[in-house]
Order: structure tokens, then C-alpha cells, then sequence
């Protein structure tokens, strides 16, 4: 079963990984400068590198739908530049998950595959999708919902050992971002994590820096540059986080109800 999944963030990673330890072939598609920032743990950083791995999985760019099926027949992760999923045609992919997270739908359609599955807020089954997984933290987290809509975006981040919104360090100007900083330093409330041109960013609170913006990434005001962990542990930023296992989860499952992927 091959699967096109829109998004190669860290939530997309968790779902891919999920389907690759299931042996679904996997292609992720994402932008051409990709915005994520936990980086350790995303296959979007193989756009930047070329090739990447996360947790002993290896991601591979490619050019064409061809090479795509290529590496995906080597056993590896085929990502693209596709943010509008032009690749469809060729790939003939049994399902397309949405995990862009956006919080609403940038074009994703029933008629794109067989199967079609999001993630998060922005969807409704089964008008715009099969299923849809929630990827609220909480009671519900990772459920797959075929008729209706997850939980609307609070637009606050999850709490993490008592912290919310403090853990997010988003940029106060538009420039572009650089950072003498690395993924996994640790850090303390009121250092500067980097800037958008001449303008600092700073922590709220002492942790690590589990998600740091690539150089050279334009960003406006507001733009989401940072992630602090308040729990300190530097071993975390090599690890597929417990929410994008979760919804990974729930991917398969959805899989596993509305295709034949495990009956033969």
C-alpha cells in the first residue's frame, strides 16, 4: 500500500512512522522551505539535507513521482516538493492523509484517493475527508472521527510540566530568522534564541530548546520560531513526541477501517 501524506512536520512524521512500522510505503509532500521547527524529528529537513533519519527511519528527497517510488521500493521515505499535490496523478497513491496542520483545509478532497484521512482541526467527515483524527491533547487525543469535526483550534499550545503558551517563542517582528543556538541546548528564562533580522526573541522559561526555525526562513510577526521543553531532558529531541504517536495511531486505525490493508 503506498500512502501520499500531505505534511512532513513532526506531526506527519509521527504519522509516517506509524505506517512504515505497519509496512505501508510512504511519499510526504510539503513546501519548498519548510517551517517547522522541531527539526530533529521531521522528515521535511530532508528538502533542506537531502536525506535525513528519525528514530532509525531513513527519509530520502526526491525529484519526480519516479524517484519517489523508487526509494519508497527501497524502503525508505520519499518526500517532494509537492504543496499542491500535483504528483497525485502519477503516484496513484490507495490513501492521501492531510497532516499539514493548519488548522483548516488547504484543498485536500474526497476524490483526491480511495481513502482519504486528516489531521486536526479545519476538516469535517465525511464531507471533506473519510476520517478525521484529533489532535487536541487530552481525553480524545488520537480518536478517529468519521462523522464530524475535531475539536476547533484553542489556538494555545498543550501543557507541558505546568507550561502552555510560555513554551512557544514566536517572533515580535518580520525579518528573517537566524539563530546561533541549537536544537537541544538548554536554556534559561530571558535568553535570546535567536532573530528576526536585528530584532531578539527571547525564552520565557528554562528548559530546552526542543524546536528552533532553520536560518534564512522569512517570518512575519507572530511567526511560531521556537519551542522550549520545560522538562529539561536534551534526550527528547530525538524522539517522535508522545502527541505525534498518539494521531499516528489514530491514521492507522483509520486505515485499518476503511481499507483492506490488513484483511489481504
Amino acid at each position: 500500500m503506498l500512502v501520499y501524506v500531505r505534511g512532513a512536520g513532526d506531526i506527519a512524521t509521527g504519522v509516517a512512522a506509524r505506517l512504515v512500522h505497519a509496512g505501508v510505503s510512504v511519499v510526504m509532500a510539503d513546501i519548498a522551505v519548510p517551517t517547522c521547527i522541531r527539526r530533529t524529528i521531521s522528515f521535511c529537513e530532508a528538502i533542506r539535507l537531502g536525506e535525513v533519519q528519525v528514530e532509525g527511519i531513513r527519509a530520502r528527497l526526491a525529484q519526480t513521482p519516479a524517484e519517489a517510488l523508487e526509494i519508497t521500493q527501497a524502503g525508505d521515505v520519499a518526500v517532494v516538493v509537492d504543496p499542491q499535490a500535483k504528483m497525485l496523478d502519477e503516484l496513484k497513491p490507495a490513501a492521501v492523509v492531510d497532516a499539514i496542520l493548519a488548522k483548516r483545509n488547504l484543498g485536500t478532497t474526497r476524490d483526491m484517493a480511495p481513502t482519504v484521512i486528516a489531521v486536526g482541526p479545519g476538516f469535517t467527515a465525511p464531507v471533506d475527508c473519510d476520517a478525521v483524527v484529533e489532535t487536541m491533547r487530552g481525553h480524545f487525543l488520537g480518536r478517529v472521527i468519521t462523522q464530524g469535526s475535531p475539536q476547533p483550534n484553542t489556538g494555545v499550545p498543550g501543557v507541558i510540566a505546568g507550561y502552555g503558551k510560555e513554551r512557544v517563542i514566536h517572533s515580535p517582528a518580520a525579518g528573517v530568522f537566524r539563530s546561533d543556538r541549537a536544537i537541544g541546548d538548554i536554556v534559561s528564562a530571558g535568553d535570546v534564541i535567536g532573530y528576526a533580522d536585528d530584532t531578539p526573541m527571547c525564552t520565557q522559561i528554562d528548559g530546552c530548546l526542543r524546536g528552533l526555525l532553520a536560518n534564512g526562513v522569512r517570518v512575519t510577526e507572530g511567526f511560531k520560531c521556537a519551542d522550549v521543553d520545560p522538562r529539561g531532558d536534551a534526550s527528547y529531541i530525538n524522539y517522535i513526541s508522545d502527541k505525534a504517536t498518539s494521531v499516528g495511531g489514530g491514521v492507522l486505525e483509520a486505515l485499518a477501517m476503511l481499507t483492506d490493508i490488513f484483511r489481504g
